[in-house]
């Protein structure tokens, strides 16, 4: 985890990323650096050399608002990376973690999940694990050995790669989810077990973690290859679940008179008498937010 000195860490990770062309500086030879020289993120933004050495190694912490946009669009971030760059320039005050309990999905909400027969839904907690499903959801992800984690599913599963076609594009976006999910809070106990076990566990995780990409999940196209219907080419929404701040409800769509629409109908047809368990939607740690 980077709970020592995220944001030099974040600096260095994105420089690193950004290649010289990227921002018409002109270059020739060998460079003994991947990716810009320090003084020249320094010279793009605006401040002088031994000012932003010190903000990677930490001698300097809180930058203010105009050097952090400064250094923002010098090393060409995002969006959401610009504003993961304005938190850890200035991190809310520390407070007392509040103790972990269980987290819950409404009733409400699994009620409202259950009346889509035809649309897979998904539930996500703050480490992207499947917290609750509808039935449809549950298929789309069945028959898998890490089918309720999908970090754990892209990373560690047997199956990821056939599963997810473009899986590569997939380990890129879910790595940068989990950031953005996880914010700046290095301390969370789900957060550091997760990055822990995925690092030890999966040189590609450990390779795209170190990247400090960081981007919300909203909408997207994915391609599937289920076991039961083959190719499927959906899309998502992503929708945050005001009532239990963290969670995210992902919403599944085929389009309109497509082979996926038919492929999803089918899937529905083959599991549509599925009998399972009642899924627990207690099953992850979070805050407490009423302590």
């Amino acid at each position: 985890m980077d709970s020592e000195n995220p944001l030099g860490r974040f600096l260095r990770a994105r420089r690193e990323r950004v290649r010289p062309e990227d921002v018409d500086i002109l270059h020739a030879g060998r460079r003994r650096v991947a990716g810009l020289r320090r003084e020249e993120v320094a010279l793009l933004a605006g401040v002088s050399t031994d000012y932003y050495i010190r903000l990677e190694q930490g001698r300097e912490r809180h930058p203010s608002a105009q050097v952090v946009e400064a250094l923002a669009r010098a090393l060409v971030l995002e969006e959401d990376a610009v504003a993961h760059l304005h938190r850890l320039a200035r991190p809310a005050p520390g407070r007392r973690r509040p103790a972990a309990r269980r987290e819950r999905v409404s009733p409400t909400l699994l009620r409202m999940m259950e009346g889509w027969p035809r649309t897979p839904a998904v539930v996500l907690g703050r480490c992207l694990t499947v917290l609750a499903h509808n039935t449809l959801g549950r298929a789309l992800f069945d028959g898998h050995t890490h089918s309720r984690d999908l970090m754990r599913l892209v990373f560690l599963d047997p199956d990821a790669r056939e599963f997810y076609p473009d899986w590569e594009r997939v380990a890129v976006n879910t790595v940068a989810g989990l950031r953005a999910a996880a914010g700046i809070d290095a301390e969370d106990p789900e957060l550091i077990a997760v990055v822990g076990e995925l690092s030890l566990k999966s040189e590609s995780f450990r390779r795209l973690w170190a990247r400090h990409d960081i981007r919300q999940k909203t909408h997207e196209t994915k391609r599937f290859r289920h076991r039961l219907v083959g190719e499927l080419t959906l899309e998502y929404e992503a929708l945050t679940v005001n009532s239990a701040p963290g969670q995210q409800l992902i919403v599944y769509q085929a389009e309109p008179g497509s082979p996926s629409e038919q492929a999803l109908a089918l899937l529905g047809s083959l599991t549509a008498d599925m009998v399972e368990a009642p899924h627990d939607p207690m099953t992850t740690t979070t805050k407490d937010t009423s302590a």
